[in-house]
């Protein structure tokens, strides 16, 4: 069946951008030193992490290619098992995401203060800066769609280089001497592997984003699935790489306590190096945060029109964006920030956020329920790729720990009364599953 692709503004590099931008964090450059306790064992979590992903990543392009819908994971679990599944996840999903914009601000800022020393020990600047970042990447989005990808496009390009550098010059002054030992943690290679895996499994989440505004993309049912292979085939090359280029550029001990792996790794660059890493890091957490802005106003948008949510949620701009909806998130999520900055709260806050990972990992799930059981009957193989992405996620989702899954649960349960006192009382249609 053709499509229209008329004034749709998302193509296929707007959709790689946000696979691969949404991945790659701030949070990537300090995985050297996390994964130096278990040396070279450690490039089995990245193989086990990334083939799961990828394994998620055909279940997403499947259901994105048939469903054609936007929502991504609200869309997928509201067509396979109802209104209600369907509403959780979309609560789920914008609540994990919400959550995540504080977070990356703040990283951001942190970076910053390599380049504006004021801004340590400062917390009312670092606080204003914060803010500051939220409201330029809430205005671009507002501005429409072709504004954010257009951003999105070109912050991926640059938070790429940086990586990619580093791996070149491991290749021109690497030294195998400092490659650590198999497995120096003296765990049992089971338990290190698992491990391994959990902490390589977060750099891979949010790949799913692109997902979302399936219907603003030209031939969506091609360039989803497209986007989500090969952006998530991409990133695994680069992880795997840089990963290796770092334990070739650093002592295997100085890594294990580095604060900054990529920062030392790129002294060999000059005196210079470790602020093009810190650079680096900058333009990583400024794409993130696009993204996760993006990801806050387009899911609410979805959910109401379906008549699930206030209808004023799906307002939007002439440029399509759902300008409303990224208003309130943006509200929401700046009074988070605030809140982080005030004494006592961060240890609540950083157990939210704990939280709020471990519901992303029950939508995973539920996806991969809602592919293999429309696969399950006639194709056989996709049942199979379901099935590893669910029990991949399973394995993650009880690596986070039992009291935050727990938790988890209870944040996204939450939602149930708040589906039926947002669901018109009359004349709805209901979704059940199909």
């Amino acid at each position: 069946m053709g499509q229209d692709n008329t004034d749709k503004p998302l193509g296929f590099w707007s959709c790689w951008s946000l696979t691969v931008g949404c991945m790659i964090g701030s949070g990537v450059f300090m995985l050297p030193t996390l994964l130096a306790p278990y040396g070279l064992l450690s490039f089995g979590g990245w193989i086990i992490a990334g083939g799961g992903s990828i394994a998620l990543a055909l279940v997403f392009g499947r259901l994105a290619a048939r469903t054609r819908s936007n929502g991504g994971p609200y869309a997928y679990s509201r067509e396979a098992f109802g209104d209600l599944t369907g509403f959780l996840m979309a609560w789920a999903y914008w609540l994990s995401f919400l959550m995540g914009i504080p977070v990356v601000a703040i990283a951001f800022v942190g970076y910053l203060g390599v380049f504006f020393p004021a801004l340590n020990g400062n917390p009312v600047a670092q606080a204003l800066a914060a803010l500051a970042l939220i409201g330029v990447f809430t205005i671009i989005n507002i501005r429409g769609l072709k504004e954010m990808s257009a951003a999105q496009i070109t912050l991926t390009a640059l938070k790429i280089i940086p990586l990619v550098a580093i791996v070149g010059l491991a290749f021109a002054a690497g030294a195998p001497s400092n490659l650590p030992a198999f497995n120096p943690s003296g765990q049992p290679i089971i338990a290190a592997l698992a491990a391994c895996a959990l902490i390589t499994l977060w750099p891979f989440t949010g790949f799913e984003v692109v997902t979302l505004p399936a219907t603003n993309v030209k031939d969506c049912e091609r360039t989803i699935p497209r986007a989500l292979f090969t952006g998530m085939l991409a990133v695994v090359v680069i992880y795997l790489s840089a990963t290796a280029a770092v334990m070739l550029l650093v002592p295997a001990q100085q890594l294990a306590q580095s604060t900054a792996p990529f920062a030392d790794a790129a002294r060999a660059f000059g005196p210079w190096g470790p602020n093009f890493i810190a650079a680096g890091a900058l333009v990583a957490t400024a794409g993130t945060l696009n993204g996760l802005i993006f990801t806050c106003g387009q899911m609410p948008m979805a959910v109401a029109l379906d008549k699930l949510a206030p209808s004023w949620l799906a307002a939007t701009t002439k440029g399509g964006a759902p300008h409303l909806a990224l208003l309130l998130s943006s509200t929401l999520a700046s009074l988070l920030l605030l809140a982080n900055y005030s004494r006592g709260f961060i240890g609540a806050f950083t157990f939210l956020l704990m939280m709020a990972t471990a519901l992303g990992l029950i939508y995973y799930v539920v996806v991969s329920l809602a592919e293999l059981r429309h696969s399950w009957r006639g194709a056989r193989g996709w049942a199979g790729i379901a099935a590893v992405g669910i029990v991949y996620s399973l394995f993650a989702a009880f690596g986070s720990g039992l009291e935050v899954l727990f938790w988890g649960v209870v944040l996204m349960l939450a939602g149930v009364p708040l589906h039926y006192a947002l669901r018109p009382k009359t004349g709805a249609p209901v979704t059940r599953p199909s």
